[in-house]
């Protein structure tokens, strides 16, 4: 069921501020534009993957645990690149003005405040 005009906007809204408010969250969390998956970055990763698999069952064939674990850590690296996501757009864009503290305050004052109501109404 899509969204209303009026939730969409609220949704931006509620977006926006996050991103204003804990610009780090926010990009940890995924919701900027900027950072996607990439087709090289998968592609690569697999290919890494398939070749520390291949390293891997190598050592076990021949018995070296040099190998063997070789294959481990190739295998570790190519998923780790496959699943990274690229950020090229998000950093130049995360580096930009922060906020000042007082924003974040006022933010976390507002919860708090949320918070204490929330309390005091299941108290009574």
């Amino acid at each position: 069921m899509p969204l209303s005009e009026h939730e969409q906007k609220l949704l931006e809204q509620l977006e926006k501020q996050l991103h204003e408010d804990d610009p780090k969250f926010a990009n940890s969390m995924g919701s900027d534009p900027g950072r996607n998956w990439s087709t090289r970055h998968i592609v690569i990763g697999v290919l890494a993957t398939l070749a520390g698999v291949l390293l891997l069952l190598v050592g076990v064939s021949l018995q070296s645990i040099f190998v063997g674990v070789l294959g481990f850590i190739v295998m570790g690296a190519g998923v780790y690149f496959a699943t990274m996501r690229s950020s090229a757009a998000g950093k130049a864009k995360s580096t930009g003005g922060k906020k000042a503290g007082k924003g974040r305050s006022s933010f976390m004052s507002g919860l708090e405040e949320r918070w204490d109501e929330r309390r005091r109404g299941e108290q009574q």
